[in-house]
């Protein structure tokens, strides 16, 4: 049996927080340039698409750090849940929900996942409801409570039109989304790692384009794709950047920073998000959105919080 891999050295703190803003930055803004881009790739082509890139800038990073290797038989089971749920379910359910709803919107509904976290972990992992992961929980479905409620107008004011069958079933989807990323953490939690996040995400990345390459092959034409100059920019963007570079990066920063820090820190991305989509995409800043995500981003915070706590 081999042992665990040796942790490559940590990066300074300054270091980290720069990476840590880069990264909430870079993941913000792809969400309207995911909207944008889903204008011209069907959504699990989109996927896949993003994936394959991901793949091979993360294994191209690897290379490069002398850290590349094949799982070993014990990391097969969530290098495969993983890539299956987290990354093939999970943006196949984005894009098609991004389609339907406003980026800014999306971006809060997706970044709902620790939400659903805390009962998941609770009831198959067991672990105990403290005060204060049951009060952000509360906080945060009151928040989604919000964002879907049924009484004021429609538009700058927020109301959300439950008549409108496109605006629900793109809701929906976004918070199936939300739910398969949670199932996939908690699944993870109970996994012992042989190998690093960042030595499996490649070969995560690789199996989940698996699923969509057979459901893009099955329901969608490589003639819906319009290559244009804005999509190739929109795509180096996603892959390279979005996924290969902040994945790297986020990893070092989770390693050389407290956990609380990042946990609160990537509320940074649906801010960033819903501004950039306000700008780029003229979406209205609802009073709904802004609403909805502080208490949200407050239930997230208190589960952050009460997660890093030292027990005893």
């Amino acid at each position: 049996m081999s042992s665990p891999p040796e942790p490559s050295r940590l990066i300074s703190h300054r270091t980290a927080g720069v990476l840590a803003l880069g990264v909430i930055v870079i993941w913000g803004l792809n969400w309207p340039i995911m909207k944008i881009v889903l204008t011209d790739v069907p959504p699990v082509t989109f996927g896949l698409i993003r994936l394959l890139l991901g793949a091979l800038c993360l294994s191209i990073i690897l290379i490069a750090m002398k850290q590349f290797k094949i799982p070993e038989r014990h990391d097969w089971p969530v290098v495969i849940s993983v890539g299956i749920l987290q990354l093939a379910a999970v943006l196949a359910l984005i894009n098609l929900g991004l389609e339907r709803v406003e980026a800014g919107r999306a971006v809060i509904l997706s970044y709902t996942t620790m939400i659903w976290v805390t009962p998941l972990a609770v009831w198959f992992l067991g672990e105990r409801l403290s005060r204060g992961k049951l009060g952000g929980l509360i906080c945060g479905l009151a928040g989604i409570m919000v964002l879907f409620n049924p009484f004021g107008s429609v538009g700058e004011a927020g109301g959300f039109d439950w008549t409108d069958g496109r605006a629900l079933t793109g809701n929906g989807l976004l918070l199936a989304a939300a739910f398969a990323w949670a199932l996939s953490i908690v699944h993870i939690r109970a996994h012992p790692f042989r190998a690093t996040p960042l030595q499996l995400a490649p070969w995560q990345m690789l199996i989940g384009s698996v699923p969509l390459a057979l459901c893009a092959y099955l329901w969608e034409s490589p003639s819906d794709i319009h290559l244009t100059p804005t999509l190739i920019a929109a795509l180096a963007y996603n892959g390279p950047i979005a996924t290969g570079f902040a994945f790297w990066a986020w990893v070092s920063v989770n390693r050389a920073l407290p956990a609380i820090t990042t946990a609160i820190g990537s509320l940074g991305v649906p801010v960033v998000g819903m501004i950039a989509s306000a700008i780029w995409l003229n979406e209205p800043l609802s009073f709904a959105n802004i609403a909805g995500f502080i208490l949200i981003a407050l239930g997230l915070a208190l589960i952050a919080v009460e997660t890093t706590k030292k027990p005893g």
